[in-house]
């Protein structure tokens, strides 16, 4: 049994203020920028890796907004209830009894992971008062369900807690989770470990793959800008060497990083390479670079203009090597 808030395993952490502080004394100020990217990344390959590219194929269609709203007069137990199923049939997960409650607490939620087939979450006592946040606080408990069920976990609090907000916004209902990060001039609130700007991002792989846009459900401005931001950050994967949508600079430094990695490279020698692509001592010479899709390494020769296929998320991708 996993009790999030209550034991190392947390599940639903929020960071930043509650809604309604007065203001910022004892406030944490909310993170921003890509901090988290690499366990992102890592995320990514790990989705791939354990439900394969059909099954994300699946997910092609996100949680509708109208789905997870509360009306003025909806009752609250029976309106929690409806959204956790809708979370439920989302994910496909098996159809069992939702046992949701509220309670003060630090957190946001916590779910307790159980054989099933009961789901038993509770919520913050805060949403009684901000409905409109009861969806992303279920989205991510409904996820840890459903990354248990796999046998889907990183070691580590933090960086279980990144795959888990990577899957919700993956997966189709973790655009609630950014909308829910609104900022003014009193107060700021943000759900989950990954930043505004790294919701963004996944929300674009997201959207880059499916074709589905989804600012236009933001109802927080602050949203959009960040999504607008890892939108940026998302598209500069798909622009690098020596893919041939790269740009004339980032070309420029390819070409002579391969001329150094020709002149260098032998029996004995490492590796050579920036971060993003590396070359390597083959014969012939390759390079291997991070599919933009999934991020696992693909590895080409280097001779000119070749098509690539991810082995794991089957994109194909034309390089200039």
């Amino acid at each position: 049994m996993t009790s999030a808030g209550s034991t190392p395993q947390g599940h639903g952490r929020e960071q930043g203020r509650e809604p309604g502080d007065a203001g910022p004394d004892g406030a944490a100020p909310v993170e921003r920028g890509f901090p988290h990217l690499e366990t992102v990344r890592a995320s990514l390959t790990a989705l791939y890796k354990r439900m394969s590219w059909d099954t994300i194929g699946t997910f092609d269609a996100s949680v509708a907004p109208g789905d997870v709203a509360f009306a003025d007069g909806d009752e609250l137990y029976l309106g929690v209830q409806r959204v956790a199923h809708v979370m439920v049939r989302h994910l496909r997960l098996p159809e069992a009894r939702m046992i949701v409650s509220f309670r003060e607490m630090r957190h946001a939620a916590h779910v307790e992971l159980t054989a099933g087939p009961e789901y038993f979450i509770e919520l913050n006592a805060r949403f009684k008062n901000h409905r409109r946040d009861i969806g992303a606080a279920l989205a991510h408990e409904v996820m840890h369900v459903y990354l248990h069920r796999l046998g889907l976990s990183f070691p580590g609090t933090r960086d279980n807690e990144i795959l888990t907000d990577t899957a919700t916004a993956y997966l189709g209902a973790g655009w609630l989770l950014l909308d829910a990060f609104r900022q003014d001039a009193l107060s700021s609130q943000k759900l989950g470990y990954l930043t505004p700007e790294e919701y963004g991002y996944v929300l674009a792989k997201r959207a880059a793959l499916f074709g589905e846009d989804p600012a236009v459900w933001f109802t927080s401005p602050q949203a959009y800008e960040a999504y607008v931001a890892g939108r940026d950050l998302a598209r500069q994967d798909a622009a690098r060497p020596p893919l041939a949508a790269s740009g004339w600079a980032a070309r420029r430094r390819y070409a002579r990083d391969r001329r150094e990695a020709r002149d260098r490279l032998g029996p004995g020698v490492p590796p050579l390479g920036n971060g993003f692509y590396t070359f390597e001592s083959h014969s012939p010479l390759r390079v291997s670079f991070p599919c933009p899709v999934c991020h696992q390494r693909i590895r080409v020769p280097v001779q000119g203009r070749v098509r690539a296929r991810c082995g794991l998320c089957r994109t194909v991708l034309e390089c200039d090597t």
